[in-house]
């Protein structure tokens, strides 16, 4: 059994699968931990969001693929907010940031009253297993991490994101060849309103309740 120690940002699988997805900061791997049995680290645990990022210690083996690793120790240091909407119409914005024959993300910047307060995101599904986007862009296909800690032409870290899938979760072909993730900083909180309005997301968890591993 190995320690290891970093940031790690939080991709929490539904309910009907007990882990929890941690994606590494500084390298390319995804962790998966037990979400239950760890005694005083527990309400911890229990109140980890997707989109946390977390100083943490987790513990196991990494030659099992089959084991789950455990927490030893995590401390949330930021938490971006993290929305997801499924057969929904893409925004003007993305369809503007598409070219076709895309082969990786385009970035575009998201303003409001003419200041820049967000980006558009639009991911080519093509390279992607099965086309696959949601589950995907949430452990760092896109590369996240770095848009999330400044995001281009705004200079602000993220504090909230909407993640967007043309296509419903059961689909087996995708109708449009992109995937969209909409970041906005602190001061495109207006704006971020604005969308979930419009793609009618409440607060709480938005994630579709499906297993993304069946994706």
């Amino acid at each position: 059994m190995v320690e290891r120690s970093g940031r790690f940002r939080v991709y929490r699988v539904v309910e009907s699968v007990p882990h929890i997805n941690l994606q590494a900061v500084g390298e390319p791997t995804l962790y998966t931990v037990y979400q239950s049995g760890y005694g005083d680290l527990q309400a911890t645990v229990d109140d980890l969001r997707t989109g946390d990022l977390v100083a943490a210690t987790v513990d196991g083996d990494p030659e099992s693929d089959e084991e789950a690793w455990r927490l030893v120790d995590a401390e949330v240091v930021d938490r971006v907010r993290m929305d997801v909407a499924v057969d929904a119409e893409p925004p003007d914005v993305a369809r503007e940031a598409w070219t076709d024959g895309l082969t990786e993300p385009a970035v575009m910047a998201l303003t409001d009253d003419g200041e820049p307060v967000g980006v558009c995101c639009v991911q080519p599904r093509e390279p992607l297993p099965g086309g696959a986007f949601v589950p995907n862009v949430l452990t760092g296909l896109l590369p996240m991490e770095s848009l999330l800690s400044s995001l281009p032409a705004v200079g602000e870290p993220a504090a909230e994101a909407l993640f967007l899938d043309p296509d419903p979760p059961d689909a087996d072909a995708y109708t449009l060849p992109y995937g969209v993730a909409l970041l906005f900083a602190e001061s495109g909180a207006a704006l971020a309103d604005r969308f979930r309005e419009t793609y009618d997301i409440e607060a709480g968890d938005s994630r579709p309740t499906f297993d993304p591993y069946g994706v």
